[in-house]
């Protein structure tokens, strides 16, 4: 298949490489991971020039091998203990206000990494009871009881993504199931109905139209509140190619499906990302 040429509209602008730096420096010296950097997110230069990254917990190395993902995968370390204060460390340092923890998926780890999760929160909440906390969690294979250790926790925003559509998952994320991904949202907002649950999904590998606004009205129903839609690009590592570029008028016209579907809050750019400017939904959390 020809490789198809990136269009203008994902060329990304000059950064100041002076504070990406400061904030590469900080995260080093706390031996934390971001998503942004091992996951070679498009948006890195714009997410550290303002001081904000999206922290990647429990390794930098999955148990699952998404075609769509470039984070390393295979056997992980054991869970660090002290990953927790440092995570609260780089939250002091960045002065964040709207902080993102996202993890590999951990199926080694018994409770799939929810009381890591948890912990997290908990200690961070301490810090700042003001603090909004955001966390993009795996599925954890289903498990109602690990669910439940997050939720409790009381995080404002839980966002599992399902990813793209229904059709795609054996192709493009083979070790997950869509329904399970469904029945994961749908308990958090059972459990506890007052916080925030969001999702997204990639778009450009061959889906329909009517296939998205599926997935929108499906995501809807267990009453999801956030949605994201961006274009997929391709990790060097992968061999899941790009089928097409989506334009930003299709991505406008998600987004105005989306509201009128009834989402509270819609990304949808070739951009966008799960933790990209993610404190654009805080009004959400102030009505």
């Amino acid at each position: 298949m020809p490789r198809v040429k990136k269009p203008e509209w994902l060329r990304i602008g000059r950064v100041d490489r002076e504070k990406i730096r400061e904030v590469q420096q900080i995260l080093r010296k706390l031996n934390l991971h971001t998503v942004c950097e091992e996951s070679m997110c498009p948006n890195i230069g714009k997410c550290f020039e303002k001081k904000t990254a999206t922290f990647l917990v429990m390794g930098d190395i999955c148990t699952r091998a998404c075609k769509f993902c470039d984070i390393k995968h295979g056997r992980p370390a054991p869970l660090d203990p002290h990953e927790i204060d440092q995570v609260v460390e780089a939250t002091k340092i960045l002065d964040l206000k709207h902080v993102v923890i996202t993890s590999v998926t951990r199926d080694d780890v018994p409770d799939g990494g929810a009381d890591h999760f948890a912990g997290i929160t908990k200690k961070l909440r301490k810090y700042d009871e003001n603090l909004i906390i955001e966390l993009l969690i795996p599925d954890l294979r289903g498990k109602e009881e690990d669910i439940k250790t997050i939720v409790e926790a009381k995080p404002d925003i839980i966002n599992h993504n399902v990813e793209v559509v229904p059709r795609l998952f054996r192709k493009v994320t083979p070790q997950a199931n869509y329904d399970k991904s469904l029945e994961v949202l749908k308990l958090v907002k059972e459990m506890n109905p007052k916080i925030y649950t969001k999702s997204g999904l990639m778009v450009g590998l061959g889906e329909t139209k009517e296939e998205v606004i599926e997935v929108m009205q499906d995501l809807n129903e267990i009453r999801c509140d956030i949605l994201t839609i961006g274009q997929y690009l391709k990790p060097p590592s992968s061999d899941l190619e790009i089928e097409e570029f989506i334009h930003p008028e299709l991505f406008k016209e998600y987004e105005e499906i989306a509201y009128n579907i009834g989402f509270q809050f819609v990304a949808s750019a070739p951009l966008v990302r799960s933790s990209f400017n993610a404190e654009e939904a805080d009004f959400l959390l102030e009505s």
